[in-house]
């Protein structure tokens, strides 16, 4: 059982001891630091902030503890239950609210539950205001309102369909050229919110869906990470309905995945080359991923003639590094696009629509349009840990060991390789150290994990 505390909120199992996992009383101790926190930072007289979960079983316990906390302390609340968490982002925006909070523990499995935080932006807090909650959770000190003063809560299950119409209105979603095409897909929402989300902005391009597992019940019928070895089910779905393509996303809807007319998966990472690569045959503009994503997205970018930038892991980096190069497109290579036009969010359902569109212009098979890209491969690893590894110590020996090579260290250790390199860092969101690597075979990349994980163990 877990508890992990970071600037991007808490996350953690569900039951268990207070301090130790994601307990009632820790989720009423952090949503009141953000909530102290917010009211000291936006300094108004009235503050409203927007809640929404994904479909996991413990999804309504936390949220009604979240936002009963901030009504506690004066704070009116703007509840859209089940939702996605690029939709409340954008309904932050929509609203001109001072904050957010997703109810969701995003890829996890079905006993995580997790609190991310968004500033009045709709997007995810910088370091000094992470930090800033997280002492106030360690602190205390928070104030809360006399019954004069206590927030309201008003309802609103409407901004799903507000979202998809703000994606129907952007210039590079070409809706009446999807709909001429008349796709038809299998969608796997995993039992949660893409289900509500992602089926009626199909069906509004005229689009033929597939449903499976698209009740928004919890109940996850496959580890929820859109990995190719979860996502069986689909695979054979889409060679049985004998459809153009499959789609895959997390519970929360901010990741998205593909498979092609075959039921091979598309890879995840090339989700957001794809997208970068449409984007950019319509306007000259530079892309944004993180330092754990292909090389593939920088070779498309200079291919168009624009500048590819890596970021530090973690999707404020992202933003940030967008904003600071002005950047058309980027995301992270998990599937996560961020497309500034729309909102600085991860966003499956403008993901989808710009895919779709794209391509309704290419009109060729996805497996076709996959080949056009550069081939790399990647495999992605992990060390659990224990509280006896000092994670910062062993990254400072491979840092050494390795000190001849093209070094990058904004963020854990990436060695660049001629024709691969591998990135090291210890997770946001779970006790372990990330192992990414990516070459120009499968084998290659995994025997270069493997190699990684034989010199860390041997530095523990």
């Amino acid at each position: 059982m877990t508890l992990i505390k970071s600037i991007s909120g808490i996350r953690g199992t569900i039951g268990g001891n207070v301090g130790d996992n994601l307990t009632p009383i820790d989720t009423v101790k952090f949503a009141s630091a953000y909530g102290t926190w917010l009211k000291s930072y936006r300094k108004k007289e009235t503050y409203k902030v927007v809640i929404g979960r994904d479909a996991r079983p413990s999804g309504k316990m936390i949220q009604e503890l979240v936002i009963n906390s901030l009504i506690g302390l004066g704070i009116d609340v703007v509840s859209l239950e089940l939702s996605t968490t690029p939709t409340v982002e954008m309904a932050v925006k929509l609203e001109h609210a001072d904050g957010g909070i997703i109810v969701t523990a995003s890829h996890n499995p079905v006993q995580w539950n997790a609190l991310k935080l968004l500033n009045e932006k709709g997007e995810f807090l910088n370091d000094k205001d992470g930090k800033d909650i997280l002492n106030l959770v360690e602190t205390g000190g928070y104030n809360f309102s006399e019954v004069q003063n206590l927030g309201n809560r008003s309802n609103h299950n409407s901004y799903i369909d507000l979202h998809i119409q703000e994606i129907l209105k952007l210039e590079d979603v070409l809706v009446e050229k999807i709909k001429q095409q008349k796709f038809k897909v299998v969608l796997d929402a995993v039992n949660s919110t893409g289900g509500i989300s992602i089926v009626p902005l199909l069906e509004k391009l005229n689009v033929e869906v597939i449903k499976l597992f698209c009740d928004p019940t919890g109940e996850f019928p496959h580890n929820p990470e859109p990995l190719k070895k979860h996502l069986t089910d689909l695979s054979k779905s889409v060679i049985k309905n004998n459809a153009d393509f499959g789609i895959a996303v997390d519970p929360d809807v901010d990741r998205l995945a593909f498979m092609d007319e075959k039921g091979e998966m598309y890879g995840e990472e090339y989700t957001l080359v794809t997208v970068a690569d449409y984007i950019l045959s319509r306007r000259q503009g530079n892309t944004v991923s993180n330092l754990s994503s292909s090389r593939a997205l920088r070779d498309v970018t200079e291919k168009h003639g624009s500048q590819y930038t890596a970021s530090a892991v973690g999707e404020v980096n992202v933003v940030k590094t967008m904003k600071d190069t002005n950047a058309v497109i980027g995301g992270e290579g998990n599937g996560g696009i961020i497309y500034p036009d729309l909102h600085y969010g991860r966003d499956s359902l403008v993901g989808l629509a710009l895919f779709l569109s794209h391509l309704s212009q290419k009109q060729m098979k996805v497996s076709d349009l996959r080949k056009t890209y550069p081939s790399y491969f990647m495999a992605k690893e992990k060390i659990q840990l224990t509280p006896q590894i000092d994670v910062d110590r062993v990254l400072k020996k491979v840092e050494k060991m390795y000190e001849k090579e093209n070094l990058n260290t904004i963020d854990g250790v990436k060695i660049d390789f001629e024709n691969s390199w591998v990135h090291l860092r210890k997770s946001n969101t779970e006790p372990i150290i990330r192992i990414y690597t990516e070459a120009l075979s499968q084998e290659e990349a995994k025997n270069l994990a493997k190699k990684m994980i034989s010199e860390i163990k041997t530095l523990t």
